[in-house]
């Protein structure tokens, strides 16, 4: 397991950002839908194990299974690009209309593909509806009105614990993408990815991309959650929350310790071979 030094870490998530910056749309929205509904399977995995044995840090061992999945494949999460995309527009390697135009394209594909998966698992888990006592229904019913009536119950107190909660997630799940810098081989990827995903959802925080499954899913079961409900109180401020905990606390800040002056980042240029185009797309 190779390990990668932290001043090429960070070129390396300039070189990830910038790609990601210029994708076209299309391959955005592909890009995010799959992985929206990829965490769709790593939660409904988590919450499976966790209704089985009774105990949720089962869940939030085997949940990021659907991260390590994502970042292989070279998908697109826009809570990590909230921290890559930001270093390369500060290289100038990226435009600040190039990195709205992925944000907003890929939380799109998110969307789309959270309600998919959200569909097509309760179609299997109710049985065209002939199912109304699975446990996992209980589950998902249960989350989703927590994480939307359980803040709005709080009122303007419970904007600021689900903003806070989100930039808890966030800090970590950045955390994940850019671990996986840190190692060449695959399984030193994935064991490096594997322990910050565990902290963030073994705690309970909130993830915008998880919340566009858990929410549409729990509407569609019938939970008392109007759409005003769903962005209001939690979708806008986990959004906002999850980046700036993943732009100030991961990309910002490591960006500026380990990248003392231009000229390091040109030396490290110069001394280490540039990413493949798969290599930068696999962040």
């Amino acid at each position: 397991m190779a390990f990668v030094s932290p001043q090429q870490v960070i070129e390396n998530m300039v070189q990830a950002g910038e790609t990601k910056a210029k994708l076209p749309t299309k391959d955005l929205l592909i890009r995010g839908g799959l992985a929206g509904a990829l965490l769709g399977f790593g939660t409904t995995l988590a919450y499976t194990a966790e209704v089985q044995t009774g105990l949720g840090i089962i869940g939030a061992l085997l949940f990021p299974t659907a991260f390590v999945i994502i970042i292989l494949l070279g998908l697109e999460l826009v809570t990590g690009s909230f921290a890559l995309i930001p270093v390369a527009v500060m290289e100038k390697r990226a435009s600040i209309g190039q990195m709205l135009k992925n944000w907003f394209w890929v939380i799109i594909g998110h969307l789309i593909g959270g309600a998919l998966y959200a569909s097509l698992y309760l179609l299997a888990i109710t049985q065209l509806g002939h199912v109304t006592d699975h446990a996992m229904i209980t589950k998902i019913y249960a989350v989703a009105e927590a994480k939307t009536l359980g803040y709005k119950s709080l009122g303007s107190d419970g904007l600021i614990v689900v903003f806070v909660k989100a930039m808890l997630c966030n800090w970590m799940v950045t955390l994940g993408a850019v671990m996986a810098m840190t190692a060449k081989s695959v399984i030193g990827k994935i064991v490096a990815m594997w322990l910050p995903i565990l902290m963030f959802f073994a705690q309970g925080f909130e993830h915008a991309v998880v919340n566009m499954f858990v929410i549409p899913a729990g509407m569609m079961l019938g939970a008392n959650i109007t759409i005003a409900d769903w962005w209001l109180w939690n979708q806008l401020p986990v959004l906002v929350g999850n980046l700036v905990s993943g732009f100030l606390f991961t990309g910002l800040a490591l960006y500026i310790t380990h990248q003392h002056s231009s000229d390091v980042l040109g030396l490290f240029k110069k001394s280490k071979a540039p990413l493949t185009s798969t290599e930068r797309e696999s962040f």
